[in-house]
Parts: structure tokens; sequence; C-alpha cells
């Protein structure tokens, strides 16, 4: 009779380790399944910042070019004292 304790209570753990296994198992498929639908349906607002900053590069470069080309040495001044 003891022995047959023992094998009920072995399957019993036995039952309560698979149950908790298959329940985390289930809670992570519902997260992934979340967290894919989010990132499908949320809209990617990065490629407009990127354009914006890429434009704003060029003309700044632009106006370094027009400051460089309005600037003329005059003359060399010497150092006679």
């Amino acid at each position: 009779m003891n022995k047959e304790v023992k094998e009920t209570a072995v399957e019993e753990a036995k039952n309560a380790i698979i149950s908790v296994a298959i329940i985390v198992g289930i809670i992570t498929i519902i997260t992934g399944i979340a967290i894919a639908v989010y990132k499908y349906l949320t809209p990617d607002y990065l490629d407009d910042f990127d354009e914006f900053d890429d434009d704003f590069d060029d003309d700044f470069f632009e106006d370094d070019a027009d400051i460089d080309e309005d600037v003329k040495p005059d003359t060399v001044i010497s150092e006679e004292a």
C-alpha cells in the first residue's frame, strides 16, 4: 500500500509540472501574437524623421558654401613696426 501512495504522489507531481508548463507556453504564445499584431499595426514614424534630417543637412552645407564664396581675402597685413 505504501508503494501505491508514492506512485500516486509522483503522478500528481508530474501532472502539476506538465500543467504549469502548458500554462506558461500558452501565455508565451499569446504574448508573441500580441506583440506581432502591435508591431504590424503601429505606423513607422522613423522614415519620416530620417527624410527631414537628410533635407536639413543638405541645406546647411549649401549655406556654408555660399559663405565661403562671399569672403575674399583683401590684402596680406605685413608686420612692419
